[in-house]
């Protein structure tokens, strides 16, 4: 899927793409920061990858991060405008049947992983160039992409009520990308987030 996506994105008009979202871009390669990193996709042959050094190494973008990059890039509505307006990811009900329908809360668990752990998660959320704002125990603000921010509210565990992370993203979000895509998408920002507190954690015993 992955690959017929690259070549998917051959067909469509990467000039217009540029002028769209603004995007940094060269004879081989366009670019765009998603989720704390560069990525760079070849405009012969469609491949998506990422890089820590200015591309002078570079890693293949796995299914998550090139599904929601080539969404964005090839399918968002034309004039896809945020409207400022933060709702739950809950609430993002526009697929029908199968597993990924309203109420099922597909990151309904995603608070354990960080629970106890309320400055490893800020410092993860931080890495990823968040933004903190005052709510709940630990929360910030995010750019997924550029243009497009969610935002992350943490609230740990207590005698009453488990750990609770919610999860908001612009009302328009559906704009932007497919319901199912933003499902990858936010699955990737756990994973990173998931990453950045193990690395955070490892450097603090090793002190």
């Amino acid at each position: 899927m992955k690959d017929r996506m690259a070549e998917a994105f051959l067909q469509y008009d990467q000039e217009k793409m540029i002028q769209k979202f603004g995007l940094e871009h060269d004879k081989r390669y366009l670019y765009i920061h998603f989720i704390g990193r560069k990525y760079r996709i070849h405009r012969m042959t469609g491949a998506a990858a990422w890089s820590k050094d200015s591309f002078q190494t570079e890693e293949k973008a796995n299914y998550n991060e090139a599904m929601t990059i080539y969404d964005v890039l090839c399918y968002s509505k034309e004039d896809c405008r945020l409207s400022h307006e933060w709702v739950n990811i809950d609430s993002c009900s526009s697929v029908q049947g199968g597993s990924l329908t309203k109420g099922n809360q597909f990151f309904g668990h995603a608070a354990e992983a960080f629970d106890g752990k309320e400055m490893a998660f800020a410092a993860a959320c931080e890495k990823l160039g968040g933004r903190k704002i005052n709510k709940g125990d630990a929360a910030y603000d995010i750019d997924m992409f550029p243009f497009l921010p969610v935002s992350l509210r943490y609230w740990a565990s207590d005698e009453e009520f488990p750990a609770s992370l919610q999860i908001l993203v612009d009302k328009n979000i559906l704009d932007y990308m497919h319901y199912e895509t933003l499902m990858f998408a936010i699955t990737h920002l756990l994973y990173r987030l998931r990453s950045e507190c193990e690395e955070y954690e490892k450097t603090k015993a090793a002190l």
